[in-house]
């Protein structure tokens, strides 16, 4: 079972059958959510700030990230995540997209950034979730 996991995404409805699905299959002892890329970044950044200093104890070890959001994307985030204040900080969180694009293009996208696991089409089931499990 994983600590934290952060599902990122503008639908209010894909946040919650993501909390819904994580919390019964039993995958993570706390499931935390964001907006937006810009709101995900906020919590990374208020984490290094808290911790100024010190070793960061805990955060989210893996991220479900949506790609089409407002205000700041998922692409977005990717780019400021892959930056090396976030990569040191946060090196054991990884990223799994969570999308409804079927565009093979973002899927090829989506394996430069070495913090992606993998690209999976919404909405979450059970069946992603216990495949994730066996994998982590």
């Amino acid at each position: 079972m994983l600590d934290l996991i952060l599902c990122v995404d503008d639908d209010p409805i894909t946040l919650m059958l993501c909390k819904m699905v994580i919390a019964k299959s039993s995958f993570a002892s706390e499931i935390i959510t964001a907006q937006n890329g810009e709101e995900a970044l906020n919590y990374f950044d208020d984490l290094k700030l808290n911790n100024l200093g010190t070793e960061i104890k805990k955060y989210p070890s893996l991220v479900f990230l949506d790609l089409n959001m407002p205000i700041m994307d998922g692409w977005d985030f990717l780019d400021h995540f892959s930056k090396e204040e976030y990569t040191s900080a946060f090196k054991n969180t990884k990223v799994i997209v969570l999308s409804s694009t079927i565009d093979p293009n973002d899927i090829e996208k989506s394996k430069t950034y070495p913090m992606v696991l993998d690209f999976l089409s919404k909405p979450i089931t059970k069946e992603i979730v216990e495949n994730l499990k066996e994998r982590l």
